[in-house]
């Protein structure tokens, strides 16, 4: 199953194909009692699918065929023993995917000519994705973090093995004279290498990085590279020969710290906006003013979902089931706010106060 949404990878989804391509959401549980329900609900909800294909018109038998086949792989490589909150099923003919997601999407089958993204936008967004490079003399680990892990990626030729040609031992007898493992040519220039791959990776992948290693290691990467210079800087060594909980566990104290910090700052930006009359709040007037590019500052509480209906001029409340309604609106909102360049924030459930879940900051 998928997890991560880089730039090329969400180009190449929303890619236009030959109809049907199909898109099956639902959520899923992490934990039982919940997790129970979510074979029987996936079942369900691919049946739908099929059932679907059978009655459009606008599907030939073979086409049918191909995409049915297609929901089938993807169906036999779900893993629902490490699902997440929701899961996202794409098929087509010649293809399919299968994503797992750490937020909610609404259950829902949609035919078009592109694969429905936007529940995977507003996961990545609310996911807060970042990079954390471990150094060592002997070995340099790439990981990729969520909200509560962080497991090892490969981009980018990762990990990167450096073997330390032997000192002098003569010389190491004679005077006890051991060069210091982070001052020789040899790790100088490794550190220059693992600087340039971390470049492509960042351009690639653009994220937070977070470098983890002895201070010496640390203070060579900044002085020979550029990456060290936007990263956070975390002085811990024995990472890069680490498993991932240990990573995980260096790593959250900064996270929360920062977490509070921003949750702060968001609470300050809104607070100046409410007094220069560019604030907004609610859906309907969020939904709005985003399809107009106006959002600088999007602002959502990290549970916070909502249906809706439109009836034409406004967004209004609607149950799940109603005729046209809405169910993720909130990832349509995030999703177009990040289309025009807005800067979107998930903070605490509560942060928000009278905000009822949802605010920004507009342009003008």
């Amino acid at each position: 199953m998928e997890h991560a949404l880089s730039p090329a990878t969400l180009a190449e989804l929303r890619r236009p194909r030959p109809y049907p391509a199909v898109s099956v959401l639902t959520p899923t549980h992490r934990r039982e009692p919940e997790n129970g329900q979510d074979p029987v609900r996936l079942r369900n909800v691919v049946a739908e699918a099929r059932k679907r294909l059978e009655s459009d018109p606008a599907v030939s038998r073979e086409r049918r065929a191909e995409v049915v086949a297609q929901l089938d792989r993807a169906l036999a490589e779900v893993d629902l023993a490490h699902a997440e909150d929701g899961l996202v099923i794409f098929a087509a003919p010649g293809e399919h995917q299968v994503w797992s997601l750490a937020r909610t999407v609404p259950e829902r089958v949609v035919f078009s000519d592109t694969f429905l993204t936007r529940n995977l936008v507003s996961a990545q967004a609310a996911e807060r994705p970042f990079w954390v490079l471990s150094l060592a003399a002997d070995r340099i680990t790439l990981w990729s973090g969520g909200p509560d892990r962080v497991v090892e990626d490969h981009s980018g030729g990762f990990p990167l093995i450096h073997i330390r040609e032997n000192f002098d031992a003569e010389r190491l007898m004679q005077i006890g004279d051991q060069p210091s493992t982070f001052r020789d040519e040899g790790t100088r220039q490794y550190l220059r290498e693992a600087d340039t791959a971390m470049s492509t990776v960042l351009r690639d992948q653009p994220r937070p990085l977070y470098i983890t290693g002895e201070q010496a290691a640390l203070s060579l990467l900044d002085e020979v590279g550029s990456i060290a210079k936007s990263a956070v800087q975390v002085p811990r060594g024995g990472l890069a020969h680490a498993g991932p909980d240990a990573v995980w566990q260096a790593l959250r104290p900064v996270l929360e710290a920062e977490a509070r910090n921003d949750a702060t700052s968001v609470v300050r930006e809104l607070t100046s906006a409410r007094g220069h009359k560019a604030f907004a709040a609610g859906v309907d007037e969020l939904w709005q003013n985003a399809r107009d590019g106006r959002v600088r500052l999007l602002a959502v509480e990290e549970n916070y979902r909502t249906t809706v209906r439109d009836d034409g001029d406004h967004l209004v409340p609607a149950e799940a089931g109603d005729l046209d309604a809405r169910d993720d609106i909130v990832d349509e909102i995030v999703e177009q706010c990040l289309e025009t360049g807005a800067d979107v924030r998930f903070v605490p459930d509560g942060t928000l106060g009278d905000a009822n879940g949802i605010a920004g900051v507009l342009r003008y």
